[in-house]
């Protein structure tokens, strides 16, 4: 299963531009949420290779604000494989577009579901025997 967890791992990378900051010419929270929500989903579903919904998100936390004309990678990996459910940890790392400073700036965990094609939840197990 650890082969799989690393596998699964997943990186997107972003620039930020001025049409994603709010009044403050940070980077808008809710967009880093739709990215990480993103990446998070993608993460589980190349781990079970199956159907997943976002159940809940948990811990999120924005340590440095995100100013424009810098670059960003959100990266997610499984944290824990429970029954029916596994958690996704999804950072994201900043960087200057003309330095090689990185620093993380945004992290929280994602909970995703697998569900069967009824839509009713069903155990990660199975669907890892399968694959």
């Amino acid at each position: 299963m650890s082969n799989t967890i690393e596998n699964s791992g997943t990186s997107q990378f972003k620039v930020i531009f001025p049409t994603t900051l709010n009044n403050h010419e940070t980077l808008f929270g809710g967009e880093a949420l739709k990215w990480m929500d993103e990446v998070a989903y993608i993460t589980a579903v190349r781990f079970t290779r199956n159907k997943m919904v976002t159940v809940s998100t948990d811990k999120i936390k924005f340590l440095k604000p995100v100013k424009s004309g810098t670059i960003v990678e959100v990266v997610g990996k499984i944290v824990n494989v429970g029954t029916v459910k596994i958690d996704v940890l999804v950072d994201i790392y900043m960087e200057e577009m003309y330095d090689d400073c990185r620093q993380k700036v945004i992290t929280g965990q994602f909970t995703f579901a697998a569900l069967n094609n009824e839509n009713k939840p069903i155990a990660i197990a199975a669907i890892l025997q399968k694959n």
